[in-house]
Parts: structure tokens; C-alpha cells; sequence
């Protein structure tokens, strides 16, 4: 719960319809959903099943055909186009299964992309930037083009850029889905680290059962229904300066 005891995320009977000519392709089915202010959550079920499509209504990338979506007070559904892009570049923090780095820029200038959309000094974006990929272990590699980077080390700029502006939620599709187990298993644990020393609010879409069990819970999702829960057990994970210091600079 948040600070006045209502959830940070809420869905209240949220539907969601594609149309594809005249034909109507529903993909959730009046999904209730409440997720407690620095929660960590994973949604599982099989392809198709509306995980995603859940994940961008939660983040305001995509809009319910019925019902509501509130994030940190704010109801989604009422805002604007141009309110919930707004609102999206201050308040979510995205992270993608293929980490859609931009090939022609630094691993710097990658993670500096969501500020330019902030009004801020350059000596304050860098400030933001170094700390983020320092807290990621990733200030070696500032200057390095992702084609120079693995895997995990792309993954990892992918969060680095994720957590730049200081968002109150992250949200992960897939975030594992290209790794291998070692290079999975890093992310996943800076994941944690971002949700216990950072209270970072993370909804994570997963296949792999051993990075939902990374979760404080885990939802399942199947022909656009939420039909069950459980609560896997978790560890502790190590504290760290950067994290640290990147929660000193909250905006």
C-alpha cells in the first residue's frame, strides 16, 4: 500500500479489445488487480495470454477498453495522450526482453535518453547517468557502443536507462528472455537490489519460473484472466553505495 493505505497500482474490471477489421479479439476479461507501493511481482502464463498487454496498461502505453487504471493516485484512463507521455518520462522506468539500445550511441549517451526529456543542466544528466551505470557495474563501460558490450552488460544499460530519471515503478518484459542462466541471474539480482534499496515498484512478465521465483509474489495469467497467486520465498539482497547514492538524488 502506499503512504495512505490505498494500493499504488489498482485495475478495477479492466477489459481490453483489439479490433482487427470488423473482427473484436479480446485479450483481458475484467481483471482486478491491487499491488502494494514497493512491491516486486511477476506475472506468468503462456504466449497470448495478456501478460504484456497487462504491462502496457499498467505503464499507460496502451488503454483499457473498460474499467480502471490507477498508478500512484493518478487515473490513467482519464488522462490525455499527451499527460500520460508526460507522465510516463517522470514515473516508469521500462526494461525490455531486447534491450533496445540504440546502436550508434554510447552506453552513456543510451541511458542519457530519457533526460533529454527532462528540463536539466547537462552537469546534473551526467551526474544522473554516471551514478546509474556505477550502480548497475557498468562505469568501465560508459564509453562503449553496445555492439563492445555482452549480453548481460546491454541488459544491464537497458536498466541503467530504466532507472536514470528515478521512477517510482519499473516495468520488465521478458528481461531474462535473451540471457543466458548466468547473465540472467545478475539481472535478476539487481533487480531485487533496485526493489529492497531503492523501493522500486517492479511488475515483471516472465516464462522462466526461476526469474519469477527472484518475485515477492507471483500472479498467473491465462486467456486474459487473472486466476491465481502465491508467494515464492526470497533472500536478501546485498546493499550497495550506488544504490545508495542514486536514492539521495530522488527528483
Amino acid at each position: 500500500m502506499s503512504a495512505n493505505g490505498t494500493p499504488f497500482i489498482q485495475l478495477s474490471g479492466v477489459s481490453k479489445i483489439y479490433r482487427r477489421g470488423a473482427e473484436s479479439v479480446p485479450v483481458l476479461d475484467q481483471v482486478d488487480l491491487e499491488v502494494p507501493e514497493g512491491a516486486f511481482e511477476a506475472i506468468m502464463g503462456p504466449s497470448g495470454s495478456g501478460k504484456t498487454t497487462l504491462l502496457n496498461l499498467i505503464s499507460g502505453i496502451d488503454r483499457s477498453s473498460a474499467g480502471r487504471v490507477v498508478v500512484g493516485g493518478l487515473d490513467l484512463t482519464k488522462r490525455s495522450e499527451d499527460a500520460l507521455a508526460d507522465w510516463r518520462s517522470k514515473h516508469v522506468g521500462f526494461i525490455f526482453q531486447f534491450y533496445n539500445l540504440v546502436a550508434v550511441l554510447t552506453a552513456f549517451q543510451n541511458v542519457e535518453l530519457p533526460l533529454l526529456l527532462v528540463r536539466l543542466s547537462a552537469q546534473e544528466r551526467r551526474k544522473r547517468v554516471d551514478t546509474a551505470l556505477e550502480l548497475v557495474g557498468l562505469a568501465d563501460r560508459r564509453d562503449h557502443f553496445p555492439r563492445q558490450l555482452s549480453g548481460g552488460q546491454e541488459q544491464r544499460v537497458g536498466i541503467a536507462r530504466a532507472i536514470v530519471t528515478d521512477p517510482a515503478l519499473i516495468v520488465a518484459d521478458e528481461p531474462t528472455g535473451d540471457l543466458d542462466r548466468d547473465s540472467a541471474d545478475h539481472i535478476l539480482a539487481l533487480l531485487k537490489r533496485l526493489n529492497q534499496e531503492l523501493n522500486k515498484t517492479i511488475v515483471m512478465v516472465t516464462h522462466d519460473p526461476a526469474a519469477a521465483q527472484t518475485a515477492q509474489l507471483i500472479r498467473r495469467i491465462d486467456k486474459g484472466k487473472l486466476i491465481t497467486d502465491g508467494a515464492p520465498a526470497t533472500g536478501a539482497a546485498a546493499a550497495g553505495t550506488a544504490a545508495a547514492k542514486m536514492a539521495g538524488q530522488r527528483a
